[in-house]
């Protein structure tokens, strides 16, 4: 090795040793080491024509550089411009190590990467994640070999424990969830379904004893109708639950049609001795991801050279990074952006961002986006006095006697009748109390029900809890009239906690409803993820005073409840014609429902969020069409997670927009976030299909000579969001009126931009929008 390569070496062994995790690793690392590639051969015959202590080799496609770069970090490698790019090693301080492909800075195809403790990834990785296929053998001797999405392990894949256990089958998200099959280092093993990392839905384990059972469990217990077989062909058939007083079921002696009644075996002996020790191994967890790693590279500014730190997935943040909350980045930079080539400058001293075509600056300058307005809290509380008190008092009398009422424990496996349309509750509500309902201080109504209990059993299955439900209805707190009804003549209202909107219905809907419902109910049962609004309730308030009119409420789930604040909202149909706000710009806030002609981003999820929303996209347009339903939409919210103190966004990897240091004093989240959340059981609970989903937006831009253009161009500008969507509008069938109004439309405009068409047609054009403005993030 030349003395030049001998100086860096020591340079590193010096810096690695100030590194307690390191010490024991750090002579075994460079004493194997080469510090060069084989194409490096000039460089190493030449130590004396550079005083740099980097070397390179320059190559078309970048050079090759061995760093010691400004925090001690190592790395030997193909380099192009400021980042790893090609074939490259990078070494951390703490021991972490990667070995493989670069593609600008982010780890991108083949590799391999090693933990301290002696753990080993090798597979593929993808925009510093861990995905693809791959094996990561744990410090503890686990090893798993098959998929992986963004570090978890997701699809089909094998592990193999320390204890001797093994697993073979489907992962979702980190966990065993689908069809799979465990096996003990004894020999008992489960074939069968998985949910949530345990044994769940149907499935049959076998004990090398020769029992067996075959039926249904929940949480790795048997739960519901199963079978427990001896050798000897008896058998023990019967409704399974660790309550033993919820357990039923009969004896059969072997070759026998009829229950031996004086047999007394007792079923509770399965979950006692039989699966005592029969428990799921837990895996070794994964103290810091790849992706969580930073790089440190340079960056040429005005001022000279100034180190920058980036994530090994190629997000940057300039200067000192400083703990937020165990989680959370700052980031601050007092670069002029001047050498950026995603940055320009006007005369005026004002920066502006370029957008791209394939990674190659356009010179189209773009302003940089900035956020609405924040608007004020959305509706009018309903005070004493406001024309809709009483209705209000209605509602809530009605809801916590409907709610409130006692019932039998119902099965979600009704009975067709109770789909009936004629399945509807009337009760009489006088000022001074019956004998079911308490005296008020409103004037004399009725209530009804519409089909009590399918509802009952729907808000069961969405997992509303009925005390939290009348308490958020009920409660104290006055239910918020948003300030305009909608485009249909409907009021809609919130609750106090943001969780449940209210929205006065119109006959003909709750006709529609009620054709549909036993297909809903179908439907949502069979897809839990299913984007379609969650009902909880149908009702009707009759006025009996001076003033006789009925009111028909539906009540559904806010698809905004949220602890982010939603920055954009779009309503999204696929057609053009009268799809473009008619408000003023100074007047759009962060609650004005955006429309098609105002979108100007791509949404980009990552791979296996992007399949399941294909999947069910296309399953809830199916559902939709059968039902004869139209003109519904995709309501989108996003929650900017990267923002100036001015107001203005910040791309992904870019500085501030200002090109000034960001306030010391905001929160700037990074990649690590999103880490941190996908591992984090309490976070990753609240993720779901179209609620609180980590994504990016890509901006774009329509051309001037298209007025009507749907979509627009990608610039290459992305910006880390927040997202949460959803299917509205489901209660509208394609009756006289609207093929009316699709016949006298389509003598004036184009038949296929307006919103009232057949609904096969509607289906097909709403899929096809939607699947252009997402896609999947590469």
């Amino acid at each position: 090795m030349s003395k030049e390569g001998s100086s860096m070496v020591r340079a590193w062994e010096a810096t690695l040793r100030k590194t307690q995790a390191a010490k024991k690793r750090a002579n075994s690392i460079f004493g194997t080491m080469s510090v060069a590639h084989a194409d490096d051969d000039n460089d190493n015959n030449d130590n004396n024509d550079n005083d740099d202590p980097d070397r390179q080799s320059i190559s078309m496609d970048g050079y090759n550089a061995d760093k010691i770069l400004p925090n001690g970090d190592y790395y030997t490698g193909q380099w192009l411009d400021n980042f790893p790019n090609g074939h490259g090693k990078y070494l951390w301080t703490d021991g972490c190590m990667y070995v493989g492909e670069w593609y600008r800075g982010k780890t991108m195809g083949r590799g391999r990467f090693s933990w301290p403790s002696g753990a080993i990834y090798e597979g593929e990785f993808k925009s510093g994640y861990m995905d693809g296929i791959g094996t990561y053998t744990a410090s503890n001797g686990d090893t798993y070999r098959g998929q992986w999405v963004m570090n978890l392990r997701h699809g089909h894949g094998t592990k193999h424990y320390s204890n001797g256990d093994w697993y073979d089958g489907e992962w979702r998200c980190g966990k065993q969830e689908g069809q799979g099959r465990y096996q003990w280092k004894d020999g008992n093993h489960y074939v069968g379904d998985w949910k949530n990392g345990l044994m769940s839905g149907k499935g049959t384990f076998v004990w090398i004893s020769g029992n067996r059972y075959d039926g249904y469990w929940q949480n790795a217990l048997p739960k519901g109708n199963g079978t427990f077989k001896w050798p000897d062909g008896s058998f023990y058939v019967g409704n399974w639950s660790n309550n033993a007083d919820e357990h039923t079921g009969s004896y059969y002696a072997p070759g026998s049609s009829e229950p031996d009644p004086n047999v007394d075996w007792d079923p509770q002996t399965v979950y006692k001795v039989d699966l005592a020790d029969c428990k799921i191994a837990v895996g070794e967890k994964v103290l810091i991801f790849p992706s969580q790693k930073k790089l440190s590279v340079w960056n040429s500014t005005k001022d000279g050279d100034k180190p920058r730190r980036m994530s090994v997935d190629g997000r940057v943040s300039v200067g000192v990074d400083r703990a937020f909350d165990k989680m959370h980045m700052w980031a601050s930079d007092g670069g002029t952006g001047d050498d950026n080539p995603a940055m320009g400058r006007r005369s005026d001293g004002d920066v502006l961002s370029l957008h791209f075509d394939n990674g190659n600056p356009r010179g189209i300058p773009l302003q940089p986006m900035r956020l609405p307005k924040a608007g004020k809290r959305q509706g009018e509380t309903i005070s004493k006095g406001h024309k809709n008190y009483e209705l209000m008092l209605n509602l809530q009398l009605g809801i916590r006697h409907s709610v409130g009422r006692p019932a039998p424990s119902s099965s979600l496996d009704l009975r067709a009748s109770a789909f009936d349309p004629k399945e509807k509750v009337w009760t009489k509500f006088p000022p001074e109390g019956s004998k079911h309902t308490p005296p008020h201080q409103s004037t004399e109504f009725k209530w009804k029900d519409y089909c009590p209990l399918v509802f009952r059993t729907l808000r069961k299955l969405f997992k509303v809890d009925p005390a939290d439900y009348m308490i958020s209805i009920c409660g104290n707190d006055a239910l918020r009239e948003l300030s305009s009804p909608g485009k249909s003549g409907s009021f809609f209202y919130l609750t106090n906690d943001d969780r449940y909107m209210i929205k006065t219905i119109k006959k003909a809907e709750v006709k529609v409803l009620l054709r549909m419902l036993s297909a809903y109910y179908n439907h949502v049962r069979a897809f839990e993820n299913t984007l379609v609004t969650k009902f909880f309730g149908l009702h009707c308030v009759k006025l009996t005073g001076s003033i006789q009119r009925k009111v028909r409420f539906i009540i559904m789930g806010n698809l905004f409840c949220s602890e982010y604040a939603i920055n954009k909202r779009y309503d999204l149909k696929g057609s053009s014609l009268g799809r473009l706000t008619d408000k003023p710009e100074s007047e759009i806030d962060e609650t004005t429902i955006l429309k098609d002609l105002d979108l100007n981003f791509i949404f980009r999820l990552q791979k296996s969020w992007f399949q399941d929303f294909c999947r069910q996209v296309d399953r809830d347009c199916e559902f939709l069409e059968q039902e004869r339903i139209m003109d519904y939409s995709l309501l989108v919210g996003l929650h900017f997670r990267e923002k100036s103190p001015a107001g203005e966004l910040i791309p992904s990897g870019a500085r501030t927009p200002t090109g000034e240091p960001e306030n010391a004093g905001a929160p700037r989240l990074s990649r690590v976030d999103m880490d941190n959340l996908l591992v984090d059981p309490v976070r990753w609970a609240s993720i779901s299909l179209g609620a609180n989903m980590p994504a990016r937006v890509e901006r774009t831009v329509r051309r001037s000579d298209c007025e009507f253009q749907l979509i627009g161009e990608p610039t290459g500008e992305c910006y880390e969001v927040i997202m949460f969507f959803g299917i509205i509008d489901i209660l509208q069938d394609y009756d006289i009126t609207k093929k009316l109004e699709h016949a006298y439309k389509s003598i004036q405009y184009d038949p296929t931009s307006i919103s009232a068409v057949d609904p096969r047609q509607y289906s097909r054009r709403f899929r096809d929008f939607i699947f252009k403005v997402f896609s999947e993030d590469i």
